[in-house]
């Protein structure tokens, strides 16, 4: 089964566990995302399009890693004048993984949703508690 998604301001054809690079989404590596925009989705005769979306069709992927692109140069040159100009530019890319493709209004796999659920918590205890004022009582306290 296949579904074609719009992200980034451009059309993805995607399948279950495809690989894909699209322009910067918010989450970190291991992080479920959502795509509600689903243009259409089936399997050969059967695949049913949307008007411009399919209602209650989504489709989940794993974010894999934030990256970016390969470097893309700009060079500008103005011939006899000695003027050039050179700019590069790397652009934002996050790669996901295609989890599964969802229509009917189901809802994701429970894996998913115990890995959205559990990444709150994570940040809440990954997070140091701020110890700046003892230090400053000691350091007073030697200068005396």
């Amino acid at each position: 089964m296949f579904a074609v998604i719009k992200t980034g301001g451009k059309q993805y054809r995607v399948a279950a566990n495809d690989l894909i690079k699209v322009e910067k989404l918010a989450g970190n590596a291991g992080d479920i995302i959502e795509f509600g925009e689903v243009l259409a989705f089936g399997e050969g005769e059967n695949a049913t399009f949307g008007a411009p979306f399919v209602e209650g069709a989504v489709v989940t992927a794993e974010v894999v890693e934030q990256g970016r692109a390969k470097t893309v140069i700009a060079f500008k040159k103005r011939r006899r004048q000695n003027s050039r100009r050179k700019h590069g530019h790397r652009q934002h890319e996050t790669t996901i993984r295609i989890a599964e493709i969802l229509t009917g209004g189901a809802k994701p796999a429970k894996k998913a949703a115990a890995k959205k659920e559990v990444a709150p918590e994570a940040e809440a205890a990954e997070k140091p508690a701020k110890k700046a004022a003892p230090k400053k009582a000691a350091a007073s306290a030697e200068n005396e």
